[in-house]
């Protein structure tokens, strides 16, 4: 592991452990807790499952995201006096008061998990995380990781989409912090985005904790600034590599009045202002000279000043970036800008503004995005916020944690919504792959079960109402969950952002097509094997029969 690296997964630690403390939970589950521990049921043995119901964005997947969290959270859960003393003065009065000496000793040590691997691609029904030890701790966590996995696997799904409908060749830039639901959402988003495939934040805390790649040059308020070319200070600049200073004020008019006569513009047109806060950037920041230019007009004055500042750099031996459009029709101008770019390119000899990019930022939805991909356009890179951190199309994942065994005898919840009902048991999860690699149906069936073979034929039944058994011969088989956490420590490599990233690009891609498309996808299949199937009936079958257990003595 290098310095960087281990500097990161140090920082995110901290950074959990500080906006994670257990108290960060339902009050119930304590009230539950004592419960347990009043009728000497605190210790028994117990498992849990954490999953969704429904694929979100009505679309064919998920990403799993959050488990590095999850891992640490678990790792360092312990109750300080102080959260002790806070709990006392809200429990009841009759609280016994030796619970809460319980509480001071309590930790994951008799706990462990296991789990999909963060950045999987993962579906409605099929267990995340299974959650095993003893019943208070278990049911005393359940809020804390429902909290870390809902969102971040929310925010990773639609950052999915975003790629999808971006394409693979553009890139992305996460830049939401602003309008994040509070800081920690905003911190969230930002890591979470980068793991599906957005290239950029311009998080500099996510940078810092979670090694993502920043950006970002100026805003409107940086160019409206300035009103002068007096208001540029210093006024000169040394060319890149050589020495003595140059007027780069007197430069950049040269250029700018060449460059207005090629493309026919007027000089009159140009604000002086937005001249003078190139200049000044350009300046301070020659080699990331990138503004954004409609502050004004494009056409009549931020392009002309933008190509007539990149063009004394380009004298001086620098390299400019390119620049930002945030308002208007993107692919009409990006056409635009790029036209001048060529044209300043042959006219002058330039070869750098060959490559200059154009950067997109104006209220990206996955809508406008995608339609942006289908029309003419020069856009290099799309900036997106609001729609992409607040996930508008959906607020919340609905992941739930349910119990499923206690005492080593399972658990199911009945419900008048047969959706809502829950699969009994401890659990292992088996992705089945067609002959050309890709997933073909997840199955579920009882740990005690044996596994899938590649080659074999298995009978099963999907996963709904009234589904009719079916045999399925599968090419390949992979195991969905590996032991993460065991006995109160963490048993599976933490994984960077950039590990995680690397998991869900495999992942995805292995992804059929018809499962992936942002509109109608094809049901991705999830299944029941016999034996749970028939655990499912019996229980079911047997809770429809009633009980005489009031008539007994």
């Amino acid at each position: 592991m290098n310095r960087k690296m281990a500097t990161c997964e140090g920082s995110e630690a901290r950074s959990v452990l500080s906006r994670v403390p257990p108290l960060l939970t339902d009050l119930y589950q304590f009230t539950m807790a004592y419960a347990y521990w009043r009728a000497d049921r605190h210790n028994e043995p117990a498992v849990f499952e954490l999953f969704f119901r429904d694929n979100p964005f009505g679309g064919g997947f998920s990403l799993f995201a959050g488990l590095s969290d999850c891992l640490l959270f678990l790792q360092n859960f312990a109750f300080s006096d102080d959260d002790v003393e806070y709990l006392r003065s809200v429990l009841p009065a009759d609280t016994d008061a030796a619970f809460f000496s319980y509480l001071k000793e309590l930790d994951c040590s008799a706990v462990s998990v296991s789990a999909v691997p963060e950045g999987s691609v993962v579906f409605a029904r099929v267990p995340l995380l299974e959650v095993s030890g003893p019943l208070a701790v278990v049911q005393l966590l359940e809020t804390s990781l429902l909290c870390l996995v809902n969102y971040a696997s929310l925010v990773c799904s639609n950052a999915a989409r975003f790629r999808l409908a971006a394409g693979p060749r553009r890139r992305l830039l996460e830049m939401g912090l602003r309008r994040a639901q509070g800081p920690d959402g905003g911190l969230t988003a930002s890591r979470y985005t980068y793991i599906p495939g957005f290239d950029l934040t311009s998080n500099a805390l996510a940078g810092r904790l979670f090694g993502i790649p920043v950006a970002g040059t100026m805003a409107h308020s940086y160019v409206t600034s300035f009103s002068s070319l007096e208001e540029v200070w210093p006024q000169t600049l040394v060319p890149c590599g050589g020495a003595g200073s140059v007027d780069f004020i007197c430069l950049v008019k040269g250029w700018l009045g060449r460059v207005c006569q090629i493309l026919g513009s007027k000089t009159s047109l140009v604000r002086e202002g937005e001249l003078a806060a190139f200049l000044s950037y350009a300046i301070a920041y020659p080699q990331n000279f990138l503004p954004v230019i409609d502050s004004y007009s494009v056409s009549c004055s931020g392009l002309l000043c933008f190509c007539a500042v990149a063009l004394a750099l380009c004298e001086l031996q620098y390299q400019p970036l390119g620049v930002r459009l945030d308002s208007g029709d993107l692919c009409r101008q990006s056409l635009e800008v790029r036209r001048v770019f060529k044209e300043c390119s042959k006219q002058f000899s330039v070869p750098q503004f060959e490559s200059l990019i154009i950067v997109g930022t104006n209220s990206i939805s996955e809508q406008s995005l995608a339609e942006l991909s289908k029309k003419e356009n020069e856009i290099d890179v799309v900036g997106v916020g609001t729609h992409l951190v607040t996930c508008t199309r959906q607020p919340s994942l609905g992941c739930v944690y349910k119990l499923t065994e206690v005492r080593g005898r399972p658990r199911m919840k009945m419900s008048e919504d047969p959706e809502k009902s829950t699969l009994p048991g401890r659990k292992s999860v088996y992705r089945l792959l067609d002959a050309d690699g890709h997933p073909q149906m997840d199955l579920i069936c009882l740990s005690e079960e044996a596994a899938p073979e590649a080659g074999v034929s298995l009978t099963c039944f999907p996963l709904g109402l009234n589904k009719t058994l079916q045999t399925v011969t599968p090419a390949q088989v992979t195991s969905l969950r590996l032991d993460v956490f065991t006995c109160g420590q963490i048993t599976f490599p933490l994984n960077s952002a950039s590990e995680s990233r690397e998991r869900a690009q495999i992942s995805l891609q292995s992804l059929h097509p018809l499962h992936k498309r942002l509109q109608e996808p094809q049901d991705y299949t999830v299944v029941l094997s016999e034996r749970l199937h028939t655990l499912v009936s019996d229980i079911t079958k047997g809770n429809s029969k009633g009980s005489n257990f009031l008539l007994s003595n």
